[in-house]
C-alpha cells in the first residue's frame, strides 16, 4: 500500500512539475513579469532583482521541468525529493503572502494558461506539499527506471531541450499563445461587457498620514479622524470582483483623444507595439520607415503603440525620421498584447490576423 501510494505521489508530483514548468517555459518573459511584481516595494521590495527577473524566471521554469523528470525516472531520489521539497515550501510562502496580503493577484504558476487567485494557489502548493512529504518519508520506494547511462542521458536531454525552448520562444514567439490578444481575437468583442455581468462592489479608501505613517480609513471612520491627520491619497478598493471581459486596459490616445474605435473601424492596420521605447530593438527601430512605405503602399493603417512618456516618443521620432502616428497605451496591457518589444500586430476591423517578433519582420504578411 504504501508503494502504491509512493508511486502515485511520484506520478502527480512529477507530471503537475512538467507541465506548470513548460507552461511558464513557453512564456518565460511573462513569467519574469510576475516575478518583478514581487520583487517590487509593496510586496518584498527587493528592486535590486528586478533586472535579472527573466534569469531567475529561466532558471526557476527549467528548474521545474528537469526536477519533474528526475522524479519521473527515479534519478538520484534523494536530491530529488529534497530540492522538490525546498522548491514548493517557497512557492506555498509566496502564495499565502499574497493571498494573505493580498498583492499579487495571480502566481502565474500556470502563465495564463490557467488562472488561479491567490488562494487557490496557496491550496495547489498545500497539495503539492503533502505529495512530497509523502515521497520525502517514502524514498525507499523511488528506484530509478534505467541505468545510470540511460538516467544521465535523459536528465542532459531535457537540460537542453528546455534551454532550446526557453532561447527560441525569446527570440521569436511563445510557441502556444495563451494570452487574450491571440491571433483569432476581435479586440473589441473581447472588451464587451454583457448586460446582466455581475457588477463589481468598490469601497472608496482615504489615506492620511498620522504621526507620520500611512493609514487607511473608509468613508464612516473620516467623522473619527485623529487630530493633525493630513490627506495622502484615495483609492477604490474592490470589495467583490464583478464580470472581467478578457481584454479590459486596451486603449489606444492620440494626443489625448481615444482613438481605440478608429482602429476598429480600419480593415487594415498594422500596430507596432513598443511597451517602452527606450528598450526597443534598435535594429527593429531602424526597420521602421521601410516598413512604413510599404504598408501604406498597401492601403494599412500604421502607427506605433506605446507606453511611453512624450519626451521620449519626441527624441524616438527625431532619432529615427519616424512621421507616422505614435499612440499611447497603458504600458502593462502592451505587455500582455506581445512579448517583444516592438512586435507587429496586424489587423482587420479589430480582429488579430498575425502577430510577429521583430526578429521575423520578414514574415509579416501584409
Amino acid at each position: 500500500m504504501k508503494n502504491f501510494i509512493a508511486q502515485f505521489s511520484r506520478l502527480f508530483v512529477g507530471i503537475l512539475f512538467i507541465i506548470s514548468g513548460l507552461i511558464k517555459l513557453n512564456d518565460p518573459l511573462g513569467f519574469s513579469y510576475k516575478l518583478e511584481e514581487y520583487f517590487s516595494e509593496p510586496v518584498f521590495n527587493m528592486p535590486f532583482f528586478v533586472p535579472f527577473s527573466l534569469a531567475i524566471a529561466l532558471f526557476l521554469v527549467i528548474l521545474e521541468v528537469v526536477l519533474g523528470v528526475m522524479l519521473l525516472i527515479g534519478y538520484k531520489s534523494k536530491l530529488t525529493i529534497w530540492s522538490l521539497l525546498l522548491l514548493v515550501v517557497l512557492f506555498t510562502f509566496l502564495t499565502f503572502y499574497s493571498a494573505y496580503f493580498d498583492v499579487v493577484k495571480d502566481c502565474g504558476c500556470f502563465g495564463d494558461a490557467l488562472h488561479l487567485d491567490p488562494w487557490q494557489s496557496f491550496t495547489k502548493d498545500l497539495i503539492l506539499l503533502f505529495f512530497i512529504l509523502i515521497l520525502f518519508y517514502n524514498q525507499k520506494y523511488i528506484k530509478p527506471l534505467f541505468s545510470n547511462t540511460v538516467q544521465n542521458i535523459l536528465v542532459l536531454a531535457s537540460i537542453i531541450l528546455c534551454c532550446f525552448m526557453g532561447y527560441w520562444v525569446l527570440n521569436h514567439l511563445p510557441i502556444k499563445d495563451f494570452r487574450p490578444y491571440k491571433v483569432g481575437t476581435n479586440i473589441k468583442t473581447a472588451m464587451e461587457i454583457p448586460d446582466n455581468a455581475p457588477k463589481s462592489v468598490v469601497e472608496m479608501v482615504f489615506i492620511y498620514k498620522v504621526n507620520g505613517v500611512d493609514k487607511e480609513f473608509t468613508e464612516k471612520d473620516l467623522m473619527s479622524l485623529p487630530a493633525g491627520a493630513t490627506f495622502v491619497d484615495r483609492k477604490d478598493k474592490v470589495i467583490v470582483q464583478g464580470y472581467l471581459p478578457p481584454i479590459h486596459d486596451f486603449k489606444l490616445e492620440l494626443d489625448g483623444n481615444d482613438n481605440t474605435q478608429l482602429i476598429f473601424s480600419k480593415e487594415k492596420s498594422l500596430l507596432i507595439v513598443a511597451y517602452d521605447l527606450e528598450k526597443a530593438n534598435v535594429e527593429a527601430l531602424q526597420k521602421l520607415n521601410k516598413l512604413y512605405k510599404d504598408a501604406s503602399a498597401k492601403g494599412y493603417y500604421v502607427a506605433i503603440v506605446t507606453g511611453s512618456s512624450s519626451d521620449v516618443i519626441a527624441d524616438i521620432k527625431k532619432k529615427y525620421g519616424l512621421t507616422f502616428d505614435f499612440l499611447f497605451c497603458d504600458a502593462t496591457a502592451l505587455k500582455t498584447v506581445e512579448r517583444s518589444n516592438p512586435s507587429f500586430v496586424v489587423l482587420n476591423y479589430g480582429t488579430i490576423i498575425q502577430k510577429v517578433h521583430y526578429n521575423d519582420i520578414d514574415n509579416l504578411n501584409l
